[in-house]
């Protein structure tokens, strides 16, 4: 099975899980790292998530996976918060975020630039805005390589 498709079969798996523990999907991952899969499953709530909360989703999760076996080879399952510089996926994030200072990767430059910073102003019609110090930028989000919440130490 392609890594895309396990990942659309593990969602599908996983969220009426993570929507039990009061917490809502972030992210999955399905990747190979050395000799290692890793299927990796990033999860948040309302105050931040607690080890136990990753722990029960982790458990439940694990004894599905095992029943419904979409995956043919050995992984390891990792269920963890997505950390203080959280990527920014879905429209409910960009919804959720909005104000708040975040970084944004592009593919390809826009004017010899690949990297930029600001205030999230949301996430209209497929076009990310920030509020910069040089003024409003706009990106297509397709063209968006990552979008971080910042963290300033």
């Amino acid at each position: 099975m392609a890594k895309r498709k396990i990942e659309e079969v593990v969602e599908e798996l996983a969220v009426p899980i993570i929507e039990e523990n009061q917490c809502d999907l972030v992210d999955i991952e399905y990747v190979k790292e050395g000799h290692n899969w890793y299927l990796r499953l990033y999860i948040d709530k309302q105050g931040g998530v607690t080890v136990e909360d990753c722990q029960r989703v982790s458990e439940t999760l694990s004894d599905v996976l095992d029943e419904v076996d979409p995956i043919d080879h050995s992984y390891i399952l990792e269920v963890s918060s997505p950390g203080v510089e959280r990527p920014l996926k879905s429209q409910r994030d960009f919804d959720y975020f909005k104000g708040r200072e975040v970084e944004i990767k592009l593919y390809s430059p826009v004017d010899g630039k690949k990297e930029f910073s600001g205030v999230l102003e949301g996430l209209i019609n497929g076009v990310v805005t920030l509020d910069t110090p040089e003024g409003k930028l706009h990106f297509q989000k397709e063209k968006i390589a990552s979008a971080r919440l910042a963290f300033k130490f």
